[in-house]
C-alpha cells in the first residue's frame, strides 16, 4: 500500500503546474510563464534583450493558442491575432513602424487564406483575395471589391 501511495504521490507532484523564468546572459527577463512538466501552459511572456515585451499569449500544451501579442525592441506592437494549436489562424493585424495597422489578413494553418486589406495612414488602400497563400484577386475601391464579394466574408 505504501509504495502505491508513493506513485500517486509523485505523479501528482511531477504534473503541477510551476512558474518558470529565462533570463539572457546579461541577466534580463527573457521569458516568464507557466510550466506543467515540460510543456508551457497558461499566460507566457517574452522579453527583448533591453527589457521591453516581445510577445504574450496563451499556450495549451506547449502549443500557442487564443490571442497573441507581438512588439518590436522599440516597444511598438508589431502584430497581433489568433492562435489554434500553435497555427496563426482567422483575422491578423500588422502595424507599420509608427503604430498603425498597415494590413490585416485571414490565416489558416499560418497562411493567408481570405481576404488581406493594405491601409497607408489608417485609410483603406486596397483588398486582396487569398486561397492557399496564393493571391488570387485585388481590388483598389470599395465598390468594385462590393460587386464581388459579400461584407459578411469579413467577418
Amino acid at each position: 500500500m505504501l509504495r502505491f501511495s508513493f506513485v500517486i504521490l509523485f505523479l501528482v507532484v511531477s504534473s503541477a503546474k510551476t512558474y518558470h523564468r529565462d533570463y539572457y546572459e546579461n541577466g534580463n527577463l527573457k521569458a516568464q510563464g507557466w510550466k506543467e512538466g515540460e510543456s508551457k501552459e497558461d499566460f507566457w511572456k517574452y522579453y527583448h534583450q533591453n527589457g521591453g515585451i516581445k510577445a504574450q499569449g496563451h499556450y495549451s500544451q506547449n502549443r500557442e493558442i487564443d490571442y497573441w501579442y507581438f512588439y518590436n525592441k522599440n516597444g511598438t506592437l508589431e502584430m497581433e491575432g489568433h492562435f489554434k494549436n500553435g497555427q496563426k489562424v482567422k483575422w491578423w493585424l500588422f502595424y507599420d513602424e509608427n503604430g498603425k495597422v498597415n494590413h490585416k489578413c485571414q490565416l489558416k494553418d499560418g497562411i493567408k487564406n481570405g481576404y488581406c486589406l493594405k491601409y497607408m495612414d489608417e485609410e483603406l488602400t486596397s483588398a486582396e483575395k487569398y486561397r492557399n497563400g496564393k493571391k488570387i484577386k485585388e481590388w483598389f475601391s470599395f465598390s468594385s471589391f462590393k460587386k464581388e464579394n459579400k461584407l459578411s466574408d469579413l467577418k
